[in-house]
């Protein structure tokens, strides 16, 4: 038995919770998992759909490629448009003038706020540009920005007329951003003049500029550029006199391809009828790394995708009425599509856009952020959690967290001590802590607590959520019952999962059901090292090569192990000296 302790949820959220206890959790699990028609469908009923789905037809898959090709299906014969749901249903049901978004940028000083019907005015006047532009249903297009609510309009503003949106995190290379705008065809670009993060200054229009050139080079051409005028806006631009300051820089503009985004919203209607898009329809589509350094377009659709990131929002963060949430992460990952966006508006929710770091002006900036707006759910990444706990109690005690009710983790696993300093130090051992285990192809939560009912282990993700049917195989495929550890897999599809990689169905097929046919292979496997697998040599590292998000860089590895200097894009790693490093370092019983 492990002797880690288990802590069960503080009764004063039990009592308010959508679940309140395991006997209600499994009972709904059940439901989902016996009958996953009926238990999506009376989900479904919460949003608007222009045609219904057919009830006979509701869901279908096929999970082994020994039987045919991989496909997953829900909600055939429904049709919707995901921002009316999120925006002109809620503004109809009287939440118009409530907030939709705080931003918070890099400056503590620069700071707005964003009503549904604003945004629904706002979203429909960039459909219109984008219209303006040429973008029909279908095609794709590419966003490079800040976290900066335009991001957000952009986004739903695809949605409005069913485009498909192709994010690239601001901070890729170059050469990142050409080789997805290249893979997905993107019809247009959509970026800002700078942005700080922390007291560093990235050009993104410079960048920009270079990628649409490689990307020409390499055959493919964007048809536009819209550009937001950030860096003009912000407080630490505003006295500014020097030339070289950023708000002063003259931004390259090709004026035969770039316009500025406030010149194109002058004079574009707040009017714009909602395109009426299939369950299946294209929603967006998202760049992961891949093995090979070729980056896999997971490509998520309209229906299933709404149903998930909205109920999984809803009962993970125990989401009620009048509460204030707040997603650290960036909008260029999947965190940020599912839990920034997504999933908040479809529950009406208001929530929280921020810009900074956790470092700047000072390391209590998320705790400032946390007490000036209330916050009572928090989702953040436990390499952020780990950075803060190097600078003790101190920071966290200026705050009142006393708002707090629940804390989220994501990214990667959370080792115990961190799990322990979160629980005492911000949640006062009052709040649920949701150890949220999820990918980007998953959509959202697979493995997760619920606030109000599960007991929480410090490290453990739990159990599955509703409609989510995990396994743990051995090497030769078979079931472990029981405690045990291996492959771990999923027997059938959720709503929220995707449905393919943009433009190679073979590899989604080969990536994810080749080794297990007839489960989908998350890649994460759980199991010990035997003696059969000792290490010949073991490499003293100061550190790895992580992304921003706490994710591992296993392709480099590789190539560090093999010393192989083509280590490809790594543009999303927090830090890149430690490549070099760890090349420097690697002994020379590694030669041959």
């Amino acid at each position: 038995m492990s002797s880690k302790p288990v802590y069960e949820p503080h009764p004063s959220i039990s009592k308010k919770a959508h679940i309140g206890s395991m006997s209600q959790y499994r009972e709904l699990y059940k439901k989902s998992i016996d009958n996953p028609e009926e238990f999506w469908t009376d989900i479904a009923k919460q949003f608007y759909w222009e045609t219904q789905a057919d009830p006979k037809n509701f869901f279908n898959y096929n999970f082994d490629i020994n039987k045919g090709p991989v496909n997953i299906k829900w909600m055939e014969g429904a049709s919707t448009n995901i921002s009316y749901n999120l925006l002109d249903k809620n503004v109809k049901n009287g939440l118009g003038d409530k907030i939709a978004f705080y931003w918070e940028g890099n400056d503590p000083e620069d700071y707005s706020r964003l009503t549904y019907r604003k945004l629904l005015e706002e979203v429909c006047k960039f459909a219109n540009v984008l219209k303006s532009k040429g973008v029909k249903k279908g095609d794709r297009v590419a966003i490079y920005m800040p976290m900066v609510l335009e991001i957000v309009i952009a986004m739903l503003a695809c949605t409005r007329i069913g485009a498909v949106h192709s994010i690239v995190f601001a901070g890729f290379s170059s050469d990142s951003l050409a080789e997805r705008m290249l893979d997905c065809k993107a019809k247009v670009l959509l970026t800002a003049d700078c942005l700080w993060r922390g007291d560093k200054l990235l050009c993104l229009k410079v960048i920009c500029d270079a990628g649409m050139e490689r990307s020409a080079k390499l055959g493919h051409s964007v048809d536009a550029c819209i550009v937001v005028r950030h860096i003009r806006r912000l407080s630490s631009s505003m006295n500014a006199t020097s030339d070289s300051h950023p708000s002063n820089k003259n931004i390259p503009m090709d004026d035969d391809r770039d316009s500025w985004w406030d010149d194109e919203m002058e004079d574009a209607s707040t009017s714009c009828y909602p395109e009426w898009c299939s369950a299946e329809d294209p929603l967006f589509m998202l760049y992961t790394s891949g093995s090979t350094g070729k980056p896999k377009g997971v490509l998520h659709t309209t229906g299933g995708y709404l149903l998930y990131a909205a109920t999984t929002f809803k009962y993970v963060f125990d989401y009620h009425p009048g509460d204030v949430y707040w997603c650290t992460a960036d909008v260029g990952w999947i965190t940020g599509h599912t839990y920034v966006v997504y999933g908040p508006l479809a529950n009406g929710a208001t929530s929280i856009v921020f810009e900074g770091t956790p470092f700047y002006p000072d390391n209590d900036r998320y705790w400032a952020v946390v007490e000036k707006y209330k916050v009572n759910q928090f989702y953040t990444a436990p390499t952020a959690i780990r950075a803060l706990m190097k600078f003790g109690e101190g920071p966290v005690k200026k705050h009142d967290l006393s708002t707090l009710k629940v804390l989220g983790t994501v990214g990667e696993p959370i080792n115990p001590e961190a799990w322990m300093w979160y629980y005492k130090n911000i949640g006062n051992e009052k709040c649920s802590i949701v150890d949220t285990f999820w990918q980007t192809e998953t959509g959202g939560h697979v493995l997760t607590p619920l606030p109000g009912a599960t007991p929480m282990k410090p490290g453990s993700a739990t159990f599955p959520f509703f409609g989510v049917l995990p396994e743990l195989l051995d090497e030769e495929g078979k079931v472990i019952e029981g405690p045990g550890e291996g492959y771990l897999v999923f027997r059938r599809p959720w709503p929220g999962m995707m449905r393919t990689l943009f433009g190679n169905h073979e590899r989604f097929e080969s990536t994810y059901f080749s080794k297990f046919p007839g489960f989908y292979c998350t890649g994460d496997v759980r199991e010990k090292i035997g003696p059969f697998a000792q290490p010949d040599v073991i490499q003293h590292a100061p550190g790895l090569p992580k992304t921003r998000s706490g994710k591992i860089m296993r392709r480099v590895l590789r190539k560090i192990a093999i010393n192989d200097r083509n280590v490809g894009d790594t543009s999303t790693l927090a830090d890149e000296s430690v490549v070099e490093l760890l090349f420097k370092n690697r002994p020379e019983s590694l030669a041959a």
